[in-house]
């Protein structure tokens, strides 16, 4: 088996690295970090998939710069589940997660005023992967908490068995590698 993947994203093609998560699996790394290039491609792409929304939603850290340009290309605001409690931040909300992708288990904070803007509102919940749906169902909850709506669930990549799911968007299939 070679050590990366091939993948073709919104009509960009590369290479992803494969890293091992135990002795009989390894997952492909996709980070849109400094990919300035997938990240404005993805998020036109997914835009045209996504329903309707007032308000983007995503988890700290990886899902930002998508959920960024989402909010740019579409002119609605996003918030970010911040991962730490900030000192701007009122009245936290919290909830924890474990995702395939950290090795313990993570809380995600939204301030008051974040759960506000949320209050009423249709939230497209939008991450780079979208693997066990753990950091999914935490974000849900977190709208859900704040009296959100939630328009869709939505994702460059569906992770294993998560690309057979119906309830999120998503623009391609990333595979699981078992050893």
């Amino acid at each position: 088996m070679s050590d990366t993947y091939k993948i073709k994203i919104a009509g960009l093609e590369r290479e992803l690295q494969l890293f091992p998560v135990n002795e009989k699996l390894d997952i492909a790394g996709f980070i849109m970090f400094s990919d300035v290039e997938i990240t404005v491609a993805s998020a036109t792409e997914l835009l045209k998939k996504c329903p309707e929304f007032d308000v983007i939603l995503t988890a700290e850290s990886k899902g930002i710069p998508l959920a960024y340009e989402m909010a740019r290309q579409s002119g609605k605001p996003y918030i970010v589940a911040r991962k730490s409690v900030k000192l701007y931040m009122t009245n936290p909300v919290s909830l924890t997660v474990k995702s395939i992708t950290t090795a313990n288990e993570q809380t995600l904070y939204l301030s008051a005023e974040n759960a506000e803007m949320i209050k009423g509102k249709n939230v497209l919940i939008v991450d780079d992967v979208i693997s066990t749906g753990e950091s999914l169902r935490v974000l849900e909850k977190l709208v859900l908490y704040s009296e959100g709506n939630i328009a869709g669930k939505c994702a460059v990549l569906a992770e294993g068995d998560a690309g057979d799911r119906k309830d999120i968007i998503f623009l391609e299939k990333l595979p699981l590698f078992f050893k």
